[in-house]
């Protein structure tokens, strides 16, 4: 199992402790480290700058939102940033949810997702591989655009720049069950949300067909400390943030994927304390069982038996959501 180094997104202005704590990882050996995007700092500004800092560590993103940029565009910034890196970008997409979609990117969140996602992959593919100009008449992409509003002078065309790779990695961050499923059939890796290894079961439908050198890739919380109750804090502001804010009341994937993990009182209690404004409340309802199964939290010890369950499943390469770089270096030890 490869060791990644999660940073996520900025807060209110950049973060001074990203670039050292990704250098701090590519000297520990990680393969790779990531960088996300919501509403503020985007994707793949802040890995260009960790590529221009360090040699051999993978960069990926989790994720680019879709409806952040075109398919071209998208294909564009990986094309560029992997030949500037040398061949070390990992490009991971994701939807997001509807009020994100609507609310931030001003845009209409696809009534299919599964074909929205599925058009959106087969664009960036046919970039990389430059065989020919891109054509797509698809529900939601289309190449060239053929709407009413057009002009109908649309050109297919082909990227001038040559790709350095036409097999680099794509991976899909998805949480609903035929997501998933569809997600190991065109994608070469999944970034699932949340992973937890003592539930196998709440995957394992969708999962049930992996190919060969199928990438997953979770995140987790890592932190070694003396008090795992204190250090799961983190980890419940996070998913009270995630699960009671990050969507509708009616629609919010996080919410429904907590659900479908065994958590599903706790997870309509979280949604309905955050969104009538009690945010604390929310927090602390979030139960310790649920962020400490997936998250890695606690003496060395504990994290070193609790490791090898996570060994023990599909997971390929496990992403660290560290600030600290002791934990870090645990974890190489411990991986090792």
């Amino acid at each position: 199992m490869r060791l990644g180094l999660a940073l996520g997104y900025w807060g209110r202005g950049p973060s001074a402790d990203h670039l050292p704590l990704a250098q701090e990882a590519e000297r520990l050996g990680y393969h790779s480290v990531w960088t996300a995007e919501s509403w503020g700092s985007d994707v793949f500004t802040p890995l260009t700058w960790i590529a221009a800092h360090t040699t051999r560590i993978r960069l990926g993103t989790a994720v680019a939102q879709m409806a952040a940029r075109s398919p071209t565009t998208t294909a564009m910034h990986a094309l560029t940033l992997d030949h500037l890196s040398g061949g070390r970008v990992m490009l991971g997409l994701g939807l997001s949810g509807p009020q994100v979609v609507e609310g931030w990117y001003g845009r209409p969140f696809p009534k299919s997702p599964l074909t929205a996602t599925r058009e959106y992959v087969d664009v960036v593919r046919q970039v990389l591989r430059r065989e020919g100009p891109v054509e797509l008449d698809g529900r939601f992409h289309q190449y060239p655009y053929r709407g009413d509003d057009g002009t109908g002078l649309g050109k297919p065309l082909k990227p001038i720049t040559h790709p350095l790779r036409a097999d680099l990695p794509i991976l899909l961050g998805a949480e609903g069950p035929k997501n998933i499923a569809q997600t190991t059939r065109i994608a070469d890796g999944w970034l699932p949300l949340y992973w937890s290894p003592t539930r196998p079961r709440a995957y394992e439908a969708a999962l049930s067909e992996l190919p060969a050198d199928f990438l997953v890739a979770p995140m987790a919380h890592v932190r070694v400390c003396d008090d795992v109750a204190e250090g799961l804090l983190p980890v419940k502001a996070m998913l009270g943030f995630y699960i009671g804010g990050m969507g509708h009341a009616a629609r919010n994937f996080h919410a429904d994927l907590m659900a479908r993990m065994g958590f599903e009182e706790e997870a309509r209690l979280i949604q309905e304390l955050f969104l009538a404004g009690r945010r604390q409340e929310a927090v602390l309802a979030v139960p310790d069982a649920f962020a400490d199964e997936i998250s890695l939290v606690g003496p060395r010890e504990r994290i070193a038996e609790r490791l090898e369950l996570w060994r023990k499943g599909p997971v390929t390469d496990l992403l660290a959501l560290s600030p600290d770089p002791h934990s870090l270096r645990v974890l190489a030890e411990l991986n090792s």
